[in-house]
């Protein structure tokens, strides 16, 4: 199943407080996201964004490559952590984009198939319209398979 070109979201994968950020993807490919998150409908109480429209992106552009090459019958993905290093408020719209390569996808599918699980960690500047870094995030996803035991 593939992601809807003007959302983050497939159907496997949906939740509908993501769709009401209205984070899209600016560019998508193979094992690569670059997402923005509006200002609009997501800023505080003084006009800046939200804290929490920090770490909804963070988490879909880390997760979103891997949800697109994962076989979704047989594995998903989790989010383990997720840290965001703010550096100053972001009073616009927000990008962030992550990749991973051919040969990260081909090791994370080994892994799959031989251990019923795989991880890694993204790291993901978070810029303003400006291309300013306003926030730094780190994100371990987790990839596990349904019938996978600790």
């Amino acid at each position: 199943m593939q992601t809807d070109t003007k959302t983050v979201q497939t159907e496997k994968y949906s939740v509908p407080f993501i769709e009401r950020t209205g984070m899209r993807p600016v560019e998508k490919r193979s094992g690569y996201i670059h997402m923005l998150m509006p200002l609009a409908g997501n800023e505080n109480h003084v006009g800046v964004m939200y804290m929490g429209a920090f770490t909804v992106l963070a988490e879909a552009v880390a997760a979103t490559p891997a949800i697109d090459f994962l076989d979704k019958q047989r594995f998903f993905p989790i989010i383990k952590d997720l840290f965001v290093d703010f550096r100053k408020p972001a009073g616009s719209d927000v990008t962030a984009e992550y990749s991973l390569g051919e040969e990260d996808i081909a090791t994370l599918q080994a892994d799959l198939e031989r251990k019923g699980s795989a991880g890694y960690l993204a790291e993901i500047p978070i810029k303003d319209s400006d291309g300013v870094t306003v926030a730094e995030a780190k994100v371990t996803v987790k990839l596990l398979s349904h019938g996978f035991k600790k």
